[in-house]
This record gives C-alpha cells, sequence and structure tokens, in this order.
C-alpha cells in the first residue's frame, strides 16, 4: 500500500477539522466560542494553502489530491456557512445580511453539488481528474474570506461594546462570494459540458 504524502494528510486534517469546528461554534454564542472557531477555520485555510504549494513544489502531486483538495474545501465553507446561517438568523436581527447569505449559501451547495457531479461524470466517462482552476480558486478565495469577516465582524462589535448587528463587512463579503461563485460554476460547466453530452 503506498504511502499518503504530506499534502494528501494536510487534506485529511483539513477534512476532521470541519466536525470540530462546527461542533464548537453550534454549542454556544459566545465570544470564545467564536474565537476558537476562528482559529481553527482559519488554520484549515492555511492547510489548504500549504497542501498545494507543497504538492506542486516537490512534484507530490496525486489523483488523491486533486479529487479530495477541493471536496475538502466544499465540506470546510458548507459547514462554515451552515453554522454562520444558522447564528444570522437565531442571533442577529440584520435581516438583509440574514437574506442575502441565505440565498448565497443556497447557490454555494448547489454549485458544489453541480461541480462534485461533473467531476465524477468526467472521471468516470473519460478518466480525467478535474483539477481547481484559478476561477474556482479564487471563488474559494471568496468564500473563505466571507467566513472569516462573518465569524469575526460580530466578535469585534462585541469586544467593543459597540451594541449593532449591522454586518456591512459580512454582507459585502457574502455578495462578493456569490458573484464568484455563480462565475466560477457556470464557468465548468460550459468548459466540460462535452463530456456530459449523451449523444457523444
Amino acid at each position: 500500500m503506498k504511502k499518503m504524502n504530506l499534502p494528501n494528510k494536510l487534506t485529511i486534517l483539513r477534512l476532521c477539522l470541519v466536525p470540530i469546528f462546527v461542533v464548537i461554534m453550534m454549542v454556544s454564542n459566545a465570544v470564545w466560542a467564536s474565537a476558537m472557531g476562528l482559529v481553527l477555520f482559519i488554520g484549515a485555510s492555511l492547510t489548504d494553502m500549504l497542501d498545494g504549494k507543497i504538492a506542486r513544489k516537490y512534484n507530490l502531486v496525486t489523483d488523491f489530491g486533486k479529487f479530495m483538495d477541493p471536496l475538502a474545501d466544499k465540506f470546510m465553507v458548507i459547514g462554515a456557512m451552515f453554522v454562520i446561517l444558522y447564528r444570522s438568523l437565531s442571533i442577529y436581527s440584520d435581516k438583509i445580511f440574514s437574506q442575502v447569505f441565505f440565498w448565497a449559501f443556497l447557490i454555494v451547495i448547489f454549485r458544489e453539488l453541480a461541480v462534485t457531479s461533473i467531476r465524477l461524470v468526467v472521471s468516470g466517462s473519460s478518466g480525467i481528474v478535474i483539477a481547481a482552476n484559478m476561477l474556482g480558486k479564487i471563488k474559494t478565495c471568496t468564500q473563505i474570506a466571507c467566513v472569516i469577516c462573518c465569524i469575526a465582524e460580530p466578535v469585534i462589535y462585541e469586544l467593543l461594546e459597540m451594541g449593532t448587528d449591522f454586518l456591512p463587512v459580512s454582507l459585502t463579503t457574502s455578495a462578493l462570494m456569490l458573484v464568484f461563485t455563480l462565475w466560477s460554476g457556470i464557468n465548468y460547466i460550459a468548459s466540460y459540458w462535452k463530456y456530459l453530452d449523451p449523444e457523444k
């Protein structure tokens, strides 16, 4: 059995951090829970940056990594967005943010399911393993930035005793994430549609 390389180990670590993050964020609305969740999410995001760099630098790119790395990103982002949506609906009074984030969350889920399905179909029919392209990486960066802002902004307001539920930074990054999520999803579908054409 082939030994798993370091980039793939980092990908598996990212997957393992997701449920820990979700549990901590769900058990309490206190600042300490948000702070711990933020540290865990940033740590998981750093493994995403490191595994790709190490894999390319030391020629450790594998089909497992090409498939599991973006999949781990999906679990990480969707898990975090679920927690943020739950908190926005039960804690915050910023209804505009809650509505925008709700639709952003649904679109992210549908986009990720569609792209993952395309990857599976293309891999099964042609043996091609689709790695994340540049637009997909930008999409992931905007999603990570959005999650960090959505967790950190309420904590900062609470620590500064500003007493507001209006979340302008979170709202802005959610809208930006939504744009790149849609754009990258359409780009993936257009690029690999030929593999999905039943007439081919």
